[in-house]
């Protein structure tokens, strides 16, 4: 079994997975990318209890993805900036393998078809 290191880095990673894994999870964080909205707003378009919403928004905070500010009665929410730096690096270093596998496919595919056009006349 491969042995993967759980430094800093990947923590945060798996942070931010983790805190994205949930739809609407990531339904707040779309809503959230058109700017700054109280937990009232947030929990708006949804169907729960407002406590379901504020656990969602805890969990997007411990992944470090939004952080909030309460002025007053009203707690306000917004993304972190830079907050989806890990993943956006992570899935950057698994696509050329990715691509790879695909040019190999497309190679043989390719070859195979080739060689039945050739049987075939």
């Amino acid at each position: 079994m491969p042995k993967y290191s759980s430094g800093e880095a990947d923590g945060r990673l798996d942070d931010v997975f983790r805190a994205l894994m949930d739809p609407t999870r990531r339904a707040i964080v779309e809503r959230l990318s058109r700017g700054p909205a109280s937990v009232s707003e947030l929990a708006a378009p949804f169907d729960v209890a407002m406590p379901t919403i504020v656990q969602h928004l805890k969990a997007l905070e411990a992944g470090r993805i939004v952080a909030s500010a309460k002025v007053g009665r009203v707690r306000t929410y917004q993304l972190v900036p830079g907050a989806f730096g890990p993943a956006i690096d992570w899935l950057g270093r698994q696509r050329p393998p990715a691509e790879r596998q695909l040019d190999r496919l497309t190679a043989l595919l390719t070859e195979t078809a080739k060689s039945s056009e050739g049987e075939q006349q």
